[in-house]
């Protein structure tokens, strides 16, 4: 066991809430620390429903590409807690350490004197101390949930920005669009430019409302600027300039689309020395596991007949189903494959929602119940949801016995792991080949 594990299951007991937003505790906190979130380097604040990661990974990899150093924070982890802090440093940056992170938690809840403060709290406030005190030429700051209140919202940004608002934690943010919308645009601050991923009119208009009471000049997509496919290449044109680009190495065609927002961000940030080149080096070398990523070896390959193709998605909500499915869609229209789904959700989110874009596309789901997880959907509640869809389903006991029943049944097949960021890491965790850093 990791020396912070003990630290980090201590601090999950200091509030009763998992989820309590509110930005008191963290400015009780951070005052007790020296006020680290004002000593940071030029932060790029991302918030979104879905897109975050790969666009924050597209940014990160933009800005190395150039010779900056770049802090980044990410949430949820997939395998390991200390994936969530990674510390730029010249040449490429490293996920923290372990003796670090456990010390940084321990002056964080000395700091915290036995206060109420939920545990995404303290460990970004831990954040804050790791970044301020590592010099860096940027750091990317990823929302954790929504935004107004959202304990990562106590930084004065470079640059704000807001990838696809969907429906997703209702309880938090409000049940309409706009409610959820008007959550996500609470980072955006007076005087700093926010830069708007693709939406739909009801969630745009009210990121326009907010930004407008705001004072932040908003940059948006398909007004100011556009990204789009063209003979297999990845074609960027804002007011200024039009890029011809490589595609992004990240898979799927939502990946057109936020690698757009990225470049839309790091313009906006006019970073010294990242240009076209950099750019699309950037595109070439992002990496972000769990989306749609193909596994090619590990242990879990040996569960499967030889020939049969292994994806893995984090993607949790009905929004992440139909840009998922569409993509599966797209590999099965070039290299047509029976398409079986290990499935597995937690009961916060909405299963209905997800499975239902696979109807048609999927020939059958085999269901789990992500073990450890005291959330978890029960494997057989979602089996006969899939069934409700028409999609027909059976039960596993495990990840590795529901591949097993993946792997039989149909010629050299196409098994995708999905619903769960959760179930993603076990799988990467299982599969036993280590992250990059």
């Amino acid at each position: 066991m990791a020396l912070s594990d003990a630290v980090l299951s201590r601090l999950m007991s200091l509030h009763p809430k998992v989820i309590d937003l509110s930005l008191n505790r963290m400015e009780r906190v951070l005052a007790a620390l020296g006020h680290p979130e004002r000593k940071l380097p030029p932060v790029i604040h991302v918030a979104g429903t879905n897109g975050k990661g790969s666009v924050v990974t597209f940014m990160r990899s933009m800005l190395e590409a150039a010779g900056k150093s770049v802090h980044v924070y990410t949430s949820p982890h997939l395998v390991h807690f200390r994936e969530r802090i990674r510390l730029g440093a010249p040449g490429g940056g490293e996920i923290i350490t372990d003796e670090a992170l456990t010390a940084l938690l321990e002056e964080c809840e000395q700091a915290n004197g036995g206060e109420p403060i939920t545990f995404f709290e303290i460990t970004t406030a831990a954040a804050f101390v790791a970044f301020s005190r590592h010099p860096a030429d940027y750091l990317i700051l990823e929302v954790g949930l929504g935004g107004r209140l959202d304990a990562t919202n106590m930084v004065d940004p470079a640059v704000s920005v807001i990838t696809m608002v969907d429906y997703d934690h209702q309880q938090f943010l409000g049940e309409t669009l706009a409610e959820i919308a008007r959550e996500k645009a609470g980072i955006l601050k007076r005087g700093r430019p926010g830069v708007i991923g693709p939406q739909q009119d009801e969630a745009r208009d009210e990121i326009e409302r907010c930004a407008a009471r705001a004072g932040a000049p908003l940059s948006i997509a398909g007004q100011d600027w556009q990204s789009f496919e063209q003979h297999g290449r990845l074609v960027y044109q804002d007011e200024t300039e039009l890029l011809d680009l490589p595609l992004p190495r990240l898979p799927g065609r939502f990946q057109i689309d936020n690698a757009g927002i990225a470049i839309a961000a790091i313009r906006k940030l006019a970073a010294p020395g990242v240009g076209e080149a950099e750019i699309a080096r950037g595109l070439q070398t992002a990496y972000w596991p769990a989306r749609l990523e193909r596994l090619d070896g590990g242990a879990l390959a040996t569960l499967l007949p030889a020939g049969v193709e292994l994806w893995l998605d984090g993607g949790h909500n009905e929004a992440a189903g139909r840009v998922l499915s569409a993509s599966i869609a797209d590999i099965e229209e070039r290299v047509p494959r029976p398409l079986i789904l290990v499935w597995g959700m937690l009961n916060t989110k909405d299963p209905a929602g997800f499975i239902k874009s696979f109807a048609g596309l999927a020939k059958r789901v085999v269901t789990l119940t992500i073990d450890g997880e005291e959330n978890a959907m029960d494997a057989g509640d979602l089996a006969r949801i899939a069934a409700e869809q028409g999609i027909e389903s059976e039960v596993a006991q495990s990840i590795e016995d529901a591949l097993m029943r993946a792997g039989s049944g149909e010629t050299m097949p196409r098994v995708l792991i999905c619903g769960s960021l959760y179930l993603a890491g076990r799988v990467l965790a299982l599969n036993a080949v280590p992250l990059p850093g």
